[in-house]
């Protein structure tokens, strides 16, 4: 929407957001005749006391799907909720508190295909126009929330290749404020393909590598 008043930094992101195809971010798109649970997450942009920023939360360590994961806002989109834009704000609002009435949404992004496990997930590309607090509401399910400065995400210091035991790879970022917390899969592929459609990113050093850790892949220490 681009009637709605952003920032100057914002506007190439939204403009990107507005102009990137399913294709450019992934290989992975529903089939037409898919059974994909509809999903939906929020991309919330923001000015936080370090600049611009974007939310982000960190999946609680004890959870059976995804432990530790660090994500956006965002879940299925229940049948009560009348669009994945609903859904976003809804599962921001249980996740870390959000107040949707403090939020402009910009656009969607293409719906994006987690075959594992067969969700069709809509990202929700948003502006965050009046800060509001949030935290984590229930501990079961969310570890920590961060306010991710874009400048650290785009800094080249923070950028590593992540492994798999599986032997796959992906992208990745170090965040938090000890840069200790790792941001990879669903969520790391979405922000580097955004960010490089829009000409944001800058060289890094992909041999630099980090392997996942245990609690990432369900190993628990006794």
């Amino acid at each position: 929407m681009t009637d709605i008043e952003i920032p100057d930094w914002l506007v190439p992101i939204r403009d990107g957001a507005l102009a990137i195809t399913g294709d450019d971010i992934t290989k992975f798109l529903p089939p037409e005749d898919s059974d994909a649970r509809p999903g939906a997450v929020l991309m919330l942009f923001g000015e936080g006391p370090a600049g611009p920023d974007l939310l982000l939360t960190e999946r609680a360590h004890t959870m059976r799907s995804h432990p530790g994961q660090v994500s956006f806002p965002g879940g299925s989109v229940d049948a009560s909720d009348p669009s994945p834009t609903a859904a976003a704000l809804r599962e921001a609002q249980e996740e870390v508190g959000l107040d949707p009435d403090t939020v402009d949404v910009l656009t969607t992004l293409p719906e994006l295909w987690l075959p594992p496990s067969n969700f069709a997930v809509t990202p929700v590309v948003a502006w965050w126009r009046e800060n509001s607090p949030v935290g984590v509401v229930d501990p079961a399910e969310v570890h920590a929330v961060f306010r991710t400065p874009l400048a650290e995400l785009l800094d080249p210091a923070n950028r590593v290749t992540v492994t798999h035991p599986m032997g796959y790879s992906s992208p990745g970022f170090l965040i938090g404020e000890d840069k200790d917390v790792l941001l990879w899969g669903f969520t790391a592929g979405l922000i580097t393909k955004l960010f490089d459609f829009v000409g944001l990113t800058r060289p890094w050093d992909a041999s630099i590598t980090r392997e996942l850790p245990g609690y990432m892949l369900g190993v628990r220490k006794d």
